[in-house]
């Protein structure tokens, strides 16, 4: 029995180590279905204002219920303050950021699309580095290497904007991607504008990561908190589709590609993305969050070369492959600094730092320092004899 016992909380304790890591991976296949699922609904005629809405509607019906019944009990009071920053969130990430995201995949192709996120660790650390949520020592090798890691991060950012490059038919797809031509004058001017509307919304995306954490630590309850940025990702996006399109048509769907992408997109990518994203934040932090990105475009750019018969071209291949080292750079001295737990401010670190330190060892060590005084004034009162009470006396002997 206790062999059955021992092996079930090793089991136990081997998942809780890998949860964020299983959901994290999980998601870079959630959203390497949905570039594809969104892109071929766009060239079907789907508005994406109006994918947006129906997006963020659908996430807020899937994950309402759920938080309505799962945190009733430990739902804490809304406060202004909160209902602020989930209104922030409900237009960063929701409006702002899918907006131009999708803009920028239309201009480029979804392989691209999917490589530019590869910026966003870059962007997410020097937003937390703002924000006080990351800590820098220069003089310590995981601060040079996140440094470092950035700046590459950047470099390889701009290799993909200002350079494009031959194609690169690698998969020796047939067909014609959604895109082509080179002969068209506008093409090049287009692929531009794209790609600095990805990278745009990268910054919309990172800066909902850091809002999102801060929202967290005031209100830590993760579904209701995904419910109410849906919802209002919901109201808003609303509010700018009836702006920005005044055809009633652009409305209108059926059960086809436009549909699914409104389903799937909203369910996966909205719903159980916001709820894992805030788990994983809540234990590891938001830029560990956003290491899995490369994942991604790997995932992407095999199923765009097949399904799409999207091209690779030079550019792209020689920036994301810059990137993925300035990832990996800055990823590498996140997780040493993390083994080590010392954050180089230790009261600023103990107020930000990802994910907040167990309580427990600083309880023990304040228990034993009281338990050692006492023990040092009953001796000095005794005449230089150390006097232990019995029940800890016998707790030693034990």
């Amino acid at each position: 029995m206790g062999d059955h016992q021992g092996l079930f909380v090793k089991l136990s304790l081997m998942f809780s180590k890998a949860k964020a890591y299983l959901g994290i991976v999980s998601l870079q296949f959630g959203y390497a279905g949905m570039y594809i699922i969104t892109m071929i609904s766009f060239n079907h005629g789907m508005n994406h204002y109006v994918l947006v809405v129906y997006r963020h509607a659908v996430a807020t019906l899937a994950i309402a219920p759920f938080a309505l019944v799962l945190e009733r009990k430990i739902r804490p009071k809304m406060t202004l303050s909160v209902f602020l920053k989930i209104t922030a969130l409900g237009l960063l990430e929701p409006v702002i950021d899918q907006n131009l995201y999708y803009v920028g995949m239309k201009y480029t192709s979804a392989t691209f699309a999917s490589a530019s996120v590869n910026v966003l660790p870059a962007i997410t650390f020097i937003m937390a580095v703002i924000f006080r949520l990351e800590k820098i020592n220069i003089k310590k090798i995981t601060s040079q290497a996140k440094v470092i890691g950035t700046i590459i991060t950047v470099s390889g950012a701009m290799v993909m904007t200002l350079y494009k490059g031959p194609i690169i038919d690698f998969l020796h797809t047939r067909g014609i991607s959604h895109h082509e031509s080179s002969n068209d004058p506008s093409a090049g001017q287009n692929w531009v504008t794209g790609t600095l509307m990805l990278l745009a919304s990268c910054f919309g995306w990172s800066g909902f990561f850091i809002l999102q954490s801060f929202t967290l630590k005031q209100y830590p309850a993760e579904l209701s908190v995904t419910a109410l940025i849906c919802f209002m990702g919901t109201v808003q996006g609303a509010a700018v589709a009836l702006f920005m399109e005044h055809e009633i048509s652009a409305w209108a769907i059926g059960f086809d590609s436009r549909i699914m992408a409104a389903a799937y997109s909203g369910i996966v990518c909205s719903g159980i993305a916001y709820y894992v994203q805030s788990i994983v934040i809540k234990e590891r932090g938001p830029v560990f969050l956003t290491a899995f990105s490369p994942l991604c475009m790997i995932i992407t750019a095999i199923l765009g070369s097949f399904i799409l018969a999207e091209k690779l071209h030079l550019g792209s291949l020689l920036g994301a492959t810059v990137i993925v080292i300035g990832l990996y750079s800055v990823v590498w001295g996140k997780s040493k600094e993390g083994r080590n737990g010392k954050p180089t401010d230790e009261k600023a670190g103990r107020s930000h730092e990802l994910p907040v330190a167990s309580t427990t060892t600083a309880t023990t060590t304040t228990t034993t320092s009281i338990s050692h005084n006492n023990n040092i004034n009953n001796m000095e009162e005794g005449g230089g004899m150390l006097r232990i009470p019995v029940s800890e006396a016998s707790s030693i002997i034990a």
